[in-house]
């Protein structure tokens, strides 16, 4: 199995530049006619959440239903994808943003109770605690 970099998912949703998008479209083809997969992991999540929002300026509602949308190919496999899922549920009916969401959905599946965090706006999620001193 071949896993994925943040840019190649970029230049898949974005199609920025027309000869990098032209290569991930050849491959991703030639994949499917494989009956074969790719490899997302999980920080590849995490950084193509953020390199959307502030490189792209791409809405929280577009980049949630690009994910989604990801998910729903059958191309892509996802490391933590139960964590990936319940972070998109929650993105839907909470503000938080969303790269805390999906730490603490991934800490979440690891088996941990809580994310210990400095962040106030964070903390009042119910996976994360607020540390004193903050």
């Amino acid at each position: 199995m071949t896993a994925v970099d943040t840019n190649f998912l970029v230049r898949f949703l974005v199609g920025d530049d027309p000869k990098q998008s032209k290569t991930v479209y050849n491959i991703l083809k030639e994949v499917e006619e494989q009956k074969s997969s790719l490899h997302v992991p999980i920080l590849v999540v995490i950084e193509m959440i953020w390199v959307l929002d502030s490189a792209y300026d791409i809405s929280r509602k577009d980049i949630l239903s690009s994910l989604d949308q990801l998910l729903l190919m059958p191309i892509f496999t996802f490391e933590s994808l139960d964590a990936i899922q319940k972070f998109l549920q929650d993105s839907i009916s909470s503000n938080y943003d969303l790269s805390d969401l999906l730490i603490a959905h991934t800490a979440q599946e690891a088996g941990c109770n809580s994310v210990l965090t400095f962040d106030r706006k964070a903390s009042k999620h119910p996976l994360f605690q607020l540390l004193k001193g903050s």
